[in-house]
């Protein structure tokens, strides 16, 4: 396939956790984690590339104590119901406990037409079957149902988080049972640290994709993918199945390290899926990576392989790379 849309990457710089979500209105929202892990941003524009240049408006700030008031990360905006809602993860405390950060996950809520000048309800935790470290949550309808989608640790089983599925009550309130999709296992998923998070969910070609990310947020860090028909039991285990290999991965002839936890839009004439992700152009970080702030949002066109699955090819050169 030739002349797909291209972008000049990064499309914003030091955001990472990306999420961009194109409303009905021809506007593409745009939040993602900040990197003083202090505040919720929103920013709008017409154009994906337009994004870099839109002012972020700061809709929700964490409050000194308690428990949001502590490393926010990984916002996601959803319009679901004729209302806008936020999801993301806050902690009490800024260090890890008992091996793992202590977050927990949260959802705001406003009624304005334009979440940039809406005022944000906090609608409160959301809660699960147990109570641990807990965060990159993600919705998405499919007939009818309203389905949740995060990560969360079970100290039953070794490493930092697995995924979940469950269906919603409304948009702040899960029902039913829970289902673990999937587990760190495979040796590209444990790197580092053991970790399965960041999941974005795709409807294409008769089926639901749920990508997700694995090992530490380093030049490690890489995409699975998860699959099932769109008529099967989504809260079934065993109606999806999980690649033995990562999809997307660094691409050092690219200078791109580290790509993950996506989200997924669509282009201005709605005719190609876009991959949206963070990723840096070096490895070389000091200390822990969660703290090095050049995680830069990026994009690019999915293409689709003759089976139906997304081939999401290797993270493009930033702009003006030049291959050594």
């Amino acid at each position: 396939m030739t002349n797909l849309p291209e972008f000049k990457n990064p499309i914003v710089e030091q955001r990472a956790d990306p999420w961009i979500y194109k409303h009905t209105d021809g506007y593409y929202y745009f939040t993602a984690s900040v990197p003083e892990y202090d505040r919720l941003d929103v920013r709008r524009a017409q154009t994906i590339q337009g994004l870099a240049d839109a002012p972020a408006v700061t809709v929700w700030r964490k409050p000194d104590h308690g428990p949001l008031s502590n490393l926010i990360w990984a916002p996601e905006l959803h319009y679901i119901n004729e209302k806008w809602y936020i999801y993301f993860a806050a902690a009490d405390v800024p260090e890890p406990v008992n091996g793992t950060f202590n977050h927990r996950m949260y959802v705001l809520e406003t009624d304005a037409s334009n979440p940039l000048e809406g005022q944000w309800v906090e609608k409160g935790q959301i809660i699960t079957e147990w109570e641990s470290f807990a965060l990159d949550a993600t919705t998405f309808q499919h007939n009818g149902t309203l389905y949740y989608v995060w990560a969360q640790r079970d100290y039953d089983i070794p490493g930092n988080s697995n995924l979940y599925i469950s269906e919603m009550e409304n948009p702040w309130t899960l029902k039913g049972k829970q289902t673990m999709l999937t587990k760190p296992e495979l040796d590209w998923e444990v790197i580092g640290f053991l970790v399965n998070e960041g999941p974005a969910v795709l409807k294409r070609n008769g089926k639901i994709f749920i990508t997700y990310s694995a090992s530490a947020t380093d030049e490690n860090y890489c995409m699975g993918l998860l699959t099932a028909d769109e008529n099967s039991d989504l809260l079934d285990v065993n109606s999806w199945h999980k690649s033995p290999q990562p999809v997307f991965t660094s691409a050092a002839e690219n200078g791109q390290y580290g790509p993950g936890h996506n989200s997924f839009t669509r282009t201005e004439d709605d005719q190609h899926d876009v991959l949206v992700y963070h990723g840096r152009n070096y490895t070389e970080i000091t200390g822990d990576p969660l703290y090095d702030p050049n995680r830069h949002t990026r994009a690019q066109v999915i293409t689709w392989n003759e089976d139906g699955t997304p081939n999401f090819g290797k993270p493009v050169p930033d702009a003006g790379f030049v291959r050594s």
